[in-house]
């Protein structure tokens, strides 16, 4: 099952169950997607409810309001050696912010005070209930599902001190979509494979099981450190290829296409514009 956020041609917001190329609207069943993992109310649409053609929806992050965006850093072995750090004992974690999120197809925004915006392909999990310390043989059963994020980073900002939260939370840097798709769909996810490419050009590629942190683990460690909710995500960190790390590095900028592709679970795209220039 894939599961949406989206806001309808009228402008109003709604979530649905993606079936094909439209999206069957459920927003009479839970004000939010959010709110349906809370209430438990994700299934087969009803008989009855109001479709929209993919085309003719704007597509919003997934879980547009989580509670908590939880970040992993420095996860796959291939970024850490590009990197030049020893590998962690445990794994590393900032935050980044919801309304730093942008949806499918929406426009990744290259602040005005930097040139150092870098793309960063990962596999988002999204916590289906409320839960707190999940041993590892129990994680999966918390998981609603699987997403793509780009976590984009302002380098420059990201660099100013050992943490990495101004960096990572500048507005229109985190894509997060197409859709959620749930985990008895997808399967083992430590199989599928993340790539990402930048105007068409591969620049990342992994299996998932490469993680240094694998998704139980990371499940088991959060839920320890706080009380996971539903619609919470945990961003599992990206792999080697980064754009920083390139010999000349390789920033993004405006006009260009970035696509995180998570295979089972879809493709996100978004292109870059400048923070202040006029829509096109």
């Amino acid at each position: 099952m894939r599961m949406m956020s989206f806001r309808r041609a009228d402008g109003s917001t709604s979530w649905g169950i993606v079936e094909g190329g439209e999206v069957a609207d459920c927003g009479a069943l839970a004000p939010s997607l959010r709110a349906a993992l809370a209430a438990g109310k994700i299934g087969a649409p009803p008989d009855g409810e109001p479709r929209h053609a993919l085309d003719k929806i704007t597509f919003l992050p997934p879980i547009p309001d989580p509670e908590k965006i939880i970040c992993v850093g420095l996860n796959y072995l291939t970024h850490i050696l590009e990197g030049g750090r020893e590998v962690p004992k445990k794994p590393t974690i900032f935050t980044r912010f919801a309304n730093t999120q942008v949806g499918h197809l929406q426009p990744l925004i290259r602040p005005a005070v930097s040139e150092t915006l870098d793309f960063e392909g990962e596999m988002a999990v999204i916590i289906g209930r409320r839960c707190r310390h999940v041993k590892r043989a129990e994680a999966v059963s918390v998981v609603a599902g699987y997403s793509c994020y780009n976590d984009g980073s302002v380098r420059e900002w990201q660099r100013h001190a050992s943490q990495f939260t101004p960096g990572k939370n500048f507005p229109g840097t985190g894509g997060f979509g197409p859709w959620i798709v749930t985990k008895d769909e997808v399967g083992d996810i430590a199989k599928a494979t993340l790539s990402t490419r930048v105007n068409g050009a591969e620049t990342q590629r992994a299996t998932i099981d490469d993680l240094v942190f694998d998704v139980p683990g990371l499940v088991e460690y959060c839920s320890t450190f706080t009380i996971l909710e539903p619609g919470d995500v945990i961003i599992t960190g990206t792999t080697g290829g980064v754009g920083a790390y390139r010999k000349p590095p390789l920033w993004l900028k405006p006009g260009d296409e970035v696509e995180v592709e998570v295979s089972g679970v879809g493709t996100l795209r978004n292109f870059v514009v400048q923070e202040g220039a006029a829509p096109a």
